[in-house]
């Protein structure tokens, strides 16, 4: 089983961890394949004080972690401070080994405390983005996006929030298993199952709760179910009854893009299942998600996976 540790700190929030334990922790057998094996683990033995006077009780230390396959760190102590230097010594030999390294919120601290994140683009929470640059500022933050996770033989991969956390879990999970084991995981939890990582960390004017909230959310389960048809603002808009200006101002408040772009992130994100399950050609499978021409989907393929339909079949299939 691929194993994943996740570190234990004073001070730590749970919803963090319960993240990552509800992803890699729970057993999933009706998945019929290898899962996760979870172990939480602190740098000292013994109870882990945490927000709201409870106790976490960690089965490993950073013997386990520094072993893993999967290191998640899901903040720190103090965004001012350095973690022990036996932390940061754990975290150096599981990325010298390979492993796979993710932070949550601040914890991209520690990971760049540790020097793995040189050479690397970043983020983390954006109230935290003014500290990162002061204490870090060879480092290439971007403070905007809800994660980056860019292969590599040693991957470290950061996310911003809470959420996002949630999102970029998933995002392992879509990698390690697949689009259907990813979504399947996600219904689970009752969230979206995909959302990119260059998606804006917080909307600054979110929609009012109205009944337009309603129309902008029929229209999208339309064009879900459309996606392989020609489909422009003004026929979502029409979906939504409403005139296309009003509908782009809606539309934008609610999910924080543009009508073009979220079809466009649909559209990719419907084209992973095929490409990761099936033997359709490129060309079909750009015709099955809405492009007009498969040049138009290699193209943004390639914008929103950072490679090509082509590559990420073989590399997905190379991984199982």
């Amino acid at each position: 089983m691929h194993a994943v540790a996740v570190l234990a700190y004073p001070g730590m929030s749970l919803f963090e961890t319960g993240i990552v334990t509800e992803i890699f922790g729970l057993p999933r057998p009706e998945f019929e394949r290898d899962w996760y094996e979870l172990t939480i683990c602190a740098p000292t033995p013994g109870p882990v004080p945490v927000i709201g006077g409870a106790v976490l009780q960690p089965a490993g230390g950073l013997a386990e972690l520094a072993r893993a396959q999967t290191v998640i760190v899901p903040g720190v102590a103090s965004v001012h401070a350095d973690p022990p230097a036996a932390v940061l010594e754990a975290l150096r030999a599981a990325h010298d080994r390979g492993a796979r390294t993710l932070s949550i919120c601040s914890g991209a601290f520690a990971l760049a405390a540790a020097g793995l994140l040189d050479g690397r683009r970043a983020t983390t929470h954006w109230r935290y983005a003014d500290v990162f640059r002061a204490r870090f500022p060879h480092l290439d933050l971007d403070p905007d996006v809800l994660y980056i996770a860019e292969e590599a033989e040693r991957p470290v991969w950061t996310s911003a929030g809470s959420a996002a956390g949630l999102d970029l879990c998933l995002h392992v999970v879509r990698s390690d298993h697949g689009a259907t084991i990813a979504n399947a995981v996600a219904r689970r939890l009752v969230v979206q199952p995909h959302r990119d990582g260059g998606q804006a960390q917080f909307i600054e004017a979110p929609m009012p709760a109205e009944a337009g909230d309603d129309r902008i959310a029929a229209s999208l389960a339309w064009a879900l179910a459309h996606l392989r048809e020609p489909l422009t603002v003004a026929g979502l808009a029409r979906q939504a009854h409403m005139a296309p200006r009003t509908y782009l101002r809606h539309f934008t408040r609610a999910t924080g893009t543009s009508p073009i772009r979220w079809l466009l992130r649909q559209r990719i994100q419907a084209s992973l299942a095929l490409l990761e399950t099936t033997d359709t050609t490129i060309e079909q499978v750009a015709a099955a998600v809405g492009f007009d021409a498969p040049v138009t989907f290699r193209h943004h393929f390639a914008n929103a996976m950072r490679t090509s339909p082509s590559a990420y079949r073989q590399a997905f299939r190379s991984r199982r």
